[in-house]
């Protein structure tokens, strides 16, 4: 082995020894902002983290459910506020931003959570008669909210961060229906979607101290899973190897990781009980 290869080893070995009490992004007084963050996972993700010290911005459509979770969060002493916004209106992503900058400085943390769903199958026929067709507006309604709306947040996000000279981290909630999904075309076009643009992100944004990250959920307990009959429930839970359904606060664990995590950047944690093995 020569010596100048010799030299270049301890000089690595050192530089690893020396980083390694340095390993994490400090959440305290970082101000994170969590699309659909007054309901479900939103608010487990923002209740986790605020928990762990983050000042919290939570983005949402209606400013009922934005207040409620703002006075829950105060109560336990998390520093949150409330941001009404349309994620898939430009002029309201920017506003909103523009907003988050004024009142409580540039964001270090950005969640991609908000989403709606309009299942349909593609076309449904029979006896070789179709009867039901997914419609334009079905489709293009999720791709706007889902998609175009982690785009224009993801944009306005690192813009922030880029322009106040900080690190940060864009997390994209995606799904386990991003490999497909009967009846789901435009939802799982639009998470499959997100995890490309976590890739895409990640090779563009590194340069400026900015990673990202995607979470696949699997099936969690949610309200909407709430409102289902229990056999429904035992039937989906029986499929997953782990036999029950996650929890809002296992997905909010796996943002907390991403964003803590600061050689974690480009990749998707799915966080399904083992659904997709």
């Amino acid at each position: 082995m020569s010596s100048h290869f010799s030299s270049i080893c301890f000089m690595l070995r050192c530089t690893i020894i020396r980083s390694k009490g340095d390993s994490s992004m400090e959440l305290t007084n970082k101000i994170i902002a969590v699309t659909g963050g007054a309901r479900g996972l939103g608010f487990a993700m923002a209740e986790r983290l605020g928990k762990a010290g983050a000042r919290l911005a939570l983005l949402d459509l209606n400013a009922d459910n934005l207040d409620s979770a703002v006075s829950k969060l105060s109560s336990s002493g998390i520093d949150a506020r409330a941001f009404v916004v349309n994620v898939a209106d430009e002029t309201s992503v920017t506003q909103a931003f523009a907003d988050i900058l004024d009142q409580m400085g540039a964001v270090s943390g950005l969640v991609n959570n908000a989403g709606v769903t309009k299942d349909a199958l593609l076309i449904k026929a029979k006896e070789g008669e179709v009867q039901k067709r997914m419609t334009l507006d079905a489709w293009k309604s999720v791709i706007d909210v889902n998609l175009t709306g982690a785009f224009l947040c993801g944009r306005e996000a690192a813009t922030q961060m880029i322009e106040a000279d900080q690190e940060g981290v864009i997390i994209n909630i995606s799904s386990i229906s991003c490999a497909g999904n009967m009846g789901q075309s435009n939802y799982s076009a639009a998470k499959a979607a997100l995890n490309a643009l976590t890739v895409t992100w990640a090779k563009e944004l590194a340069r400026y101290g900015i990673r990202t990250g995607s979470v696949a959920p699997g099936f969690i307990n949610t309200e909407m899973t709430a409102s289902m009959r229990p056999e429904i429930l035992e039937n989906i839970a029986s499929g997953v190897p782990l036999k029950r359904l996650g929890e809002a606060d296992n997905i909010a664990q796996s943002v907390e990781f991403i964003l803590t995590n600061d050689y974690f950047s480009g990749r998707v944690i799915e966080c399904d009980g083992g659904l997709r093995l």
